[in-house]
């Protein structure tokens, strides 16, 4: 089983800075048998860690297996979604961005 922090190394070395450039957002992702975790995109740049943000734009909730899924793109976000293993709360268009962020 795929570990919150691999899964916060993954998605750094996914990461695409072209796509972030005067981009300022932070997208928490609650995950239910884990532990939470943020991510910050600003002007490029990103950057996750452990725990929960202040005041993020949008959180993601889920469990383990569905953040592995879709960070290893195996899983559809909006399948995911539309199936309730994954619910946002906050600017849920904004994580239609996370594809362009983090491309699989």
């Amino acid at each position: 089983m795929t570990t919150v922090t691999e899964i916060i190394n993954n998605m750094e070395s996914k990461f695409n800075p072209a796509a972030a450039q005067g981009v300022d957002l932070v997208f928490q992702f609650n995950i239910e048998d884990d532990d939470n975790f943020h991510v910050a995109v600003k002007d490029g740049t990103c950057n996750a860690e452990k725990g929960d943000a202040a005041n993020p734009n949008v959180t993601l909730i889920m469990d383990s297996e569905t953040l592995s899924g879709v960070i290893s793109g195996e899983t559809d976000g909006m399948q995911a979604f539309m199936a309730g293993k994954l619910r946002a709360e906050g600017d849920m268009m904004l994580a239609l961005k996370l594809g362009e962020l983090f491309p699989a």
